[in-house]
């Protein structure tokens, strides 16, 4: 009698300590089983295998302290139901992409939007503090640009020089343009990329990064509009600009959503909770690398070869209620 009290007690013991996580990965193989992995979300897909890994090892143990039959039968029948979603719901390449486009990423926006609003405020910010302060100080504005980024808008040019660049480009090749467009993707994706890769430091690389991109608007705004030139620089820098701030306010968001993780654990140790948080946010730096593919093309070709102010206002206005559209819808479950 006092065996199978034991015995009992230790079933009892053992499936409290682990049946949270038993009750988790039921529910993702149910809604697998009932509508296939695209009902899951990114962080649910990556924590699928880590729930059945722990699954498997209670089973495991349950086996080798001959805890009662109904807990092991259990067990077994979750581990079987689970190899199959693990295993057997492999996708083609395109479908996984497909899935990412239509609901891992923008899902993944809209779970840290805190962070996103963070970050597209820091960039404001900046861009308003080097637009103020180059205006008051046009001395300012090499501090906030770099020579190497003004291309032809330093402090020297004329009026006339810095209305050439902003209409340059039209009799211009193909082939020169993909070059053009090609160093503007691969200077962005390492910009952005290292914004969120430095995250974890605090968040401080992250904001500052993001305010050094606010910095050099504001200021190449500020010559422009010293120049009498303020409208048509926007008109010029909207089109892509749009899906390029965009892109590189996102990576800042991943950033400071990996340094808030090592900042407030919560229930966690600093490296689970990275870790969780981690998987969840690199899709959003994938999917702002892709931001930065769309956002070259435009400033590569679209904007070299279209002249017409209104137009180029045109597709800036249409490219921002197409990525309002995607991030506020796509993704819901109906």
């Amino acid at each position: 009698m006092n065996g199978l009290s034991g015995g009992r007690l230790r079933s009892y013991r053992f499936r409290k300590e682990r049946e949270r996580n038993w009750q988790e990965l039921e529910g993702l193989v149910a809604r697998i089983e009932k509508g296939g992995v695209g009902r899951l979300t990114a962080y649910e897909l990556s924590m699928l295998p880590v729930l059945y890994r722990h699954t498997i090892s209670s089973l495991s143990v349950a086996r080798s302290i001959s805890l009662d039959r109904n807990l092991l039968e259990y067990l077994e029948t979750l581990v079987a139901r689970s190899y199959i979603c693990v295993y057997a719901n492999k996708t083609r390449a395109l479908e996984g992409a497909r899935r990412f486009v239509r609901q891992t990423f923008p899902q993944s926006v809209r779970r840290h939007r805190w962070a996103v609003l963070t970050s597209a405020t820091v960039f404001l910010i900046g861009s308003l503090c080097a637009y103020v302060g180059v205006l008051a100080d046009m001395g300012r504005y090499d501090a906030y640009v770099a020579p190497s980024i003004q291309q032809g808008r330093g402090l020297s040019a004329s009026t006339e020089d810095l209305r050439e660049v902003l209409y340059d480009g039209r009799g211009e090749s193909g082939g020169a343009l993909a070059n053009f467009a090609s160093r503007l993707f691969t200077h962005n994706s390492q910009v952005g990329i290292m914004s969120f890769a430095l995250g974890f430091v605090a968040c401080i690389p992250t904001a500052i990064l993001v305010f050094k991109n606010g910095l050099v608007l504001g200021a190449m705004t500020a010559l422009h509009s010293s120049h009498g030139l303020g409208g048509e620089f926007l008109a010029w820098i909207v089109p892509h600009g749009v899906t390029e701030i965009g892109a590189l306010c996102l990576f800042g968001a991943a950033g400071f959503v990996l340094g808030y993780s090592l900042l407030v654990p919560g229930s966690h140790t600093r490296l689970e909770n990275l870790a969780r948080n981690g998987r969840d946010v690199a899709s959003i730096a994938i999917g702002g690398v892709m931001m930065l593919f769309l956002a070259a093309l435009l400033e590569g070709f679209f904007r070299q070869w279209v002249q017409s102010v209104p137009l180029r206002c045109g597709v800036a206005f249409a490219t921002f209620l197409f990525w309002a559209f995607y991030f506020r819808r796509m993704g819901r479950e109906t």
